[in-house]
């Protein structure tokens, strides 16, 4: 066991995890004939078995569970290390990771990224467009951009600005179908939905829209997807104000209903609050997305 490659250990970690080699593969960047190199090799050095192949999937065996808890408590005080080594790095250069639902890393991101570029072209920014929370205490991303206040306690979080979203449709859309103004104008006509389990048209009927799942003709799970096919005539959609403002051939619709109103927050772990790079990064996006 002194022997132990820490490399190893993150390959049995990640594996464990997510359940099959090619998705451990993907999350260390590693190739996959390279990744079971590394968990065959761990199991080697310590003289077990962790894992049995069931189709595709990796399943942990009694000895592989047991240890898990283990392999765990190492990888958290790994990541606690590197975020203290990084919240004490004041370099003002390198790689600050930024995530971002979809239509935000698309859209209001890059021209910040942008500004930031010519102001500081030591840095650079890694855009992770992703509709999931990305677990910022384990190093998926040095500052999140959210639309809940995170609860957790190594997290500091500041309220950007309360942002404004309104339905939209395109011009050819309202030209075919007329302008619906109020919710009974909107019964009978077609959106473009978020998602088949049901969520989001239980959030439009609370809104005051009165729709069933009939009036769905597509759906789409990421905000770009779903704005796209607004702008093809699918139907009517939600989006940012200031995002909807910068696209042309789009009508705001069903002006009768209040605005959909939600917070913006900025979210950094603590210990990267004293890195110098990330502070920079931290401040430039308040700016610019206030």
């Amino acid at each position: 066991m002194s022997n132990l490659d820490w490399n190893q250990l993150k390959a049995f970690l990640e594996t464990a995890e997510t359940g099959t080699l090619s998705a451990a593969a993907r999350k260390l960047g590693l190739s996959q004939p390279t990744l079971s190199r590394q968990v065959a090799a761990i199991e080697q050095t310590m003289g077990v078995t962790l894992f049995e192949r069931v189709g595709k999937s990796m399943a942990l065996t009694p000895t592989g569970l047991n240890l898990l808890e283990h392999a765990r408590a190492m990888g958290a005080a790994a990541d606690a290390l590197s975020l203290a080594a990084t919240g004490r790095s004041q370099a003002l250069g390198g790689v600050v990771s930024v995530s971002a639902t979809d239509a935000v890393a698309a859209t209001l991101l890059p021209p910040l990224v942008r500004k930031l570029r010519e102001q500081e072209p030591g840095i650079a920014i890694e855009v992770i467009p992703s509709n999931a929370l990305s677990d910022l205490l384990r190093r998926e991303a040095d500052i999140a951009i959210r639309h809940v206040k995170p609860e957790q306690p190594e997290l500091i979080a500041r309220l950007i600005r309360e942002a404004t979203a309104h339905f939209y449709a395109s011009k050819d859309w309202v030209k075919a179908h007329g302008h619906p103004r109020s919710a009974e104008d909107a019964a009978h006509l077609p959106f473009v939905g978020a998602d088949r389990s049901g969520r989001y048209l239980g959030y439009l009927r609370a809104h005051g829209l009165p729709l069933s799942e009939a009036n769905f003709s597509c759906y789409a799970d990421h905000s770009v997807a779903s704005w796209a096919l607004v702008l093809q005539g699918m139907g009517i959609g939600a989006m940012l104000e200031e995002i909807a403002l910068a696209t042309s051939g789009v009508v705001r619709v069903l002006d009768e209903l209040p605005p959909v109103r939600f917070p913006i927050w900025l979210v950094t772990h603590r210990e990267l609050r004293t890195s110098r790079r990330i502070r920079v990064v931290f401040e430039a996006l308040a700016q610019g997305l206030a």
